[in-house]
């Protein structure tokens, strides 16, 4: 054989050779990065960071959904309250939710009281942690948990909308974040006595959107319906809402900041079987929302021969409040049935409210209370781990706990400050009247309706 044809078969030869060592050697490789401390500890890190901006997002959501909601003559006031809250929230939860929450709960009650420091320097020289998979930068920790708190927060906005004050609403989220929430948050989530009983609440059904509900019904009792919304006689008059497009942004963006309110709560990504972990939250998180969708859709069209966007959207917000307490172990099919009574019990209990005089805005309150409570029960259902006496047992004291507290605050700013806005200040809208500033000024203020 002649070296014009012996270079290319040797040439092709080593090249196999090469790809067959390369071939040889990549699982060993993959498995020594993979179970790198150090890429494990990255990868939490990075789950907490990108889903903490998704959460964030979340405020937007919020603030959307609410100027949709309400009338044009209260939507910048209700914008102004959505980008003070999550303002307020990360403050607070610095000087003292997150220690509360989470310093030395051990089995307990509450934390300290205390500025939150990070540690990063432990952490980062605790080559065991890197080991087990289990690090992750404590700074990215606590602003994943910060933007818990804020969800809470937006939850009582919608509920008080167009008639509470601005003033006496912030400083009830002051206490809301930096107090209530961590409190009944270190329960759980802090280690505290319901984590010891077998608790479970994997993203917050109850520990966040029931918190959030529970303070927005004892706020709404408090408050007072809108001037004109009940009748002298029982009616209950309509009053809708300014843009139903905005409406429906703010869902969908809700629903999307949800794969990381449920997907991030897995804590970890350091390891193959949290990325198939987090992936079966993803899906199950969009099948219960896709299933409040539609049966509320149904529902809606059976009880009313017609469909009705606003419940929909809330069918849709239900269904992942209800999927959150336990979002991985649901088949698809289970994670469908959860999200479906979630929308279920948004048709039904919006009217409920209504023929009981209490006035929510945007229908937080049977969203995020009792969609968050089924799906608290729920859990039960697909999580061998907790029982149903358990779960009552969480949803009970934390319900108990937040009403009493919610109440005596709500109470406090009622006889000192004073809580709603006038009559007179309620018809011609808080945007002018609170903040000076018209969402809509080429409207003008004499075609706002009551």
């Amino acid at each position: 054989m002649t070296a014009k044809f012996l270079k290319p078969r040797l040439l092709k030869l080593g090249s196999l050779a090469l790809l067959g060592m390369c071939a040889m050697s990549a699982p060993a490789l993959a498995e020594e990065t993979m179970t790198s401390g150090e890429s494990a500890y990255i990868f939490n890190t990075l789950l907490f960071l990108m889903a903490g901006f998704m959460v964030m997002f979340m405020a937007a959501g919020f603030a959307m959904l609410e100027a949709g909601m309400v009338r044009s003559k209260n939507v910048a006031i209700q914008c102004t309250k959505n980008i003070s809250l999550y303002s307020i929230a990360g403050i607070m939860y610095y000087l003292v939710g997150y220690n509360l929450m989470y310093d030395g709960v051990d089995g307990g009650f509450i934390g300290s009281l205390s500025l939150w420091s990070p540690d990063d320097t432990a952490a980062l020289a605790d080559t065991p942690a890197f080991g087990e998979g289990e690090g992750y930068s404590a700074p990215s920790d606590w602003y994943f948990q910060m933007v818990f708190v804020a969800t809470a927060a937006s939850i009582v906005s919608g509920t008080l909308a167009e008639r509470i004050k601005l003033w006496p609403f912030l400083i009830f989220t002051v206490v809301l974040t930096g107090f209530i929430y961590p409190i009944q948050g270190a329960w759980q989530w802090g280690g505290g006595w319901l984590s010891e009983m077998g608790f479970s609440d994997f993203a917050g059904s109850t520990i966040v959107h029931s918190t959030g509900g529970w303070a927005a019904l004892v706020g709404a009792v408090v408050l007072g319906s809108r001037y004109g919304k009940f009748g002298a006689n029982g009616e209950i008059n309509v009053m809708p809402g300014s843009s139903m497009p905005l409406a429906t942004l703010g869902t969908f963006i809700l629903w999307m900041g949800w794969f990381g309110f449920n997907g991030g709560s897995q804590l970890a990504l350091g390891s193959a079987s949290n990325a198939i972990d987090v992936s079966q939250i993803f899906i199950n998180t969009n099948m219960a929302a896709a299933a409040g969708v539609v049966t509320a859709m149904i529902l809606t069209q059976i009880l009313y021969t017609k469909v009705d966007l606003t419940m929909a959207l809330n069918g849709a917000l239900a269904g992942l409040v209800s999927i959150t307490a336990e979002p991985l172990t649901p088949t698809l099919g289970s994670a469908a049935m959860i999200g479906a009574v979630g929308g279920v019990i948004v048709v039904i209990t919006v009217p409920l409210l209504d023929k009981l005089k209490i006035d929510d805005v945007v229908g937080a309150i049977p969203v995020h209370l009792f969609a968050g409570i089924w799906g608290t029960m729920a859990v039960p259902l697909t999580n061998s781990e907790t029982s149903f006496y358990v779960q009552g047992v969480g949803v009970v004291s934390i319900g108990a706990f937040v009403v009493i507290a919610s109440l005596a605050f709500w109470l406090a700013l009622k006889f000192t400050i004073g809580l709603r806005a006038s009559q007179e200040e309620e018809v011609l809208g808080l945007d002018k009247t609170e903040i000076g500033l018209e969402a809509y000024p080429e409207f003008g203020s004499g075609s706002q309706r009551i």
